[in-house]
């Protein structure tokens, strides 16, 4: 896997995380063994206690830290990381956007950042098969239902609307900033802003991970279920 780095050189990790533990210690150290040269991490507000991932993660030279005083929401960690790209990082083509708690793959997340320098001018999203077995029902409901309405609403066709493995060029990072939303339905806003614009994406067939015995999210089914399905639902009369 090593005789490519194109992807470790050209773009940026960005890994927003919240009260991280062992396995954001894997998945930084898998990133730094497997040569990605920048990796930019932005701690969402996590207490004292969870410091010490963040402390470990800095010690490794391609990556940095960002912090944000109090929770402020996955999306607008996702839009610090972004600001400091396209201020810092002059170089870095695109972003490739990953969660922290080990369901992305390496081979993957190098695939999707692969594919996107081939692409140019496309998102590459990473897309689970949810029809496999072990995956946790609030995952496979929530994300059937986005996907029908995405379908019904806005003549939208992917069959993982909720995957934070995304290859992002460089030419969208900035309009994606001023993209409403601060949680987990900025992710969704993010699609919405794609189809408005005529922005194309493409899916990338990703493995399907989930410890069935260690399976935790800062997901919270019913609340940001809700914010999502507002944010559709207003967009159909923007």
């Amino acid at each position: 896997m090593k005789e490519n780095l194109s992807c470790q050189r050209r773009m940026a990790i960005v890994l927003p995380s919240l009260d991280p533990d062992d396995k954001f210690d894997r998945v930084v150290k898998g990133l730094v063994e497997h040569g990605f040269e920048n990796i930019v991490i932005v701690d969402d507000g996590s207490d004292d206690a969870h410091q010490i991932h963040f402390t470990r993660a800095e010690e490794f030279a391609p990556c940095t830290v960002l912090h944000h005083g109090y929770n402020r929401g996955k999306g607008c960690a996702l839009k610090t990381a972004f600001a400091y790209v396209l201020e810092k990082l002059p170089d870095v083509e695109g972003v490739i956007t990953i969660d922290g708690d080990g369901q992305h793959l390496i081979e993957d997340i190098i695939a999707c950042g692969e594919r996107m320098l081939r692409e140019k001018d496309r998102v590459i999203l990473g897309c689970r098969d949810f029809s496999q077995p072990g995956v946790p029902p609030r995952s496979v409901t929530g994300n059937r239902t986005t996907s029908q309405m995405f379908r019904l609403f806005y003549g939208i066709r992917l069959s993982d609307t909720q995957t934070g493995l995304r290859a992002i060029p460089r030419a969208f990072l900035e309009p994606f900033l001023r993209v409403e939303g601060e949680r987990f339905e900025y992710e969704t806003n993010m699609l919405l802003k794609m189809k408005r614009q005529g922005i194309g994406f493409e899916e990338q067939s990703i493995a399907t991970v989930y410890d069935p015995e260690d399976y935790s999210s800062h997901y919270n089914a019913l609340k940001d279920s809700w914010r999502i399905f507002k944010i559709m639902f207003k967009g159909l009369f923007h």
